[in-house]
């Protein structure tokens, strides 16, 4: 079986969710369907079908996190000697050479990924492009729409 990297704090990120869905959402879901059920015939009570069928993600999303935890290979990369390469887990400021826009994307796992949150995927191709380049080396992303140069501003490991 495979073990799936994650960082730390993707680890911690994961954990939490996890204890938010157990702690806090599982018993809303149970009281919600406790006062539907009072409410008599459960054949026609939306209610109790919408407040069953909440569980059934909560529940399957609390599993999905369990097994995900129980395998992942965290990583730690403050503990790491990388010497200013890029590696796993660390955040990188990037330069577009010919637009000269920047971005800042820290690399992580697939199952810690999120745009929205500038964490791109291990596996995505501007990482691979990215792996063991240095502060000031340009690196080149294959996308569909032809090669992007990006130079490397910073690298840190937050």
């Amino acid at each position: 079986m495979d073990r799936a990297p994650v960082t730390k704090k993707g680890a911690d990120r994961l954990k939490e969710e996890l204890n938010e869905l157990k702690s806090v959402l599982r018993p809303q879901i149970v009281e919600a369907i406790a006062t539907a059920r009072e409410h008599g015939d459960l054949k026609e009570n939306a209610e109790y079908h919408a407040a069953r069928e909440q569980q059934s993600f909560n529940e399957g999303r609390i599993q999905q996190l369990e097994g995900t935890l129980s395998t992942a290979q965290i990583i730690d990369i403050t503990s790491l000697n990388v010497e200013g390469r890029i590696v796993f887990g660390a955040t990188v400021e990037l330069e577009d050479v010919e637009t000269e826009d920047t971005v800042i994307y820290q690399i992580v796992g697939d199952i810690e990924s999120d745009i929205k949150e500038n964490r791109i995927s291990i596996l995505s191709p501007i990482a691979r492009a990215l792996i063991g380049k240095e502060e000031g080396d340009i690196a080149v992303v294959k996308a569909p729409s032809g090669a992007i140069e990006y130079e490397i501003i910073e690298v840190s490991y937050v």
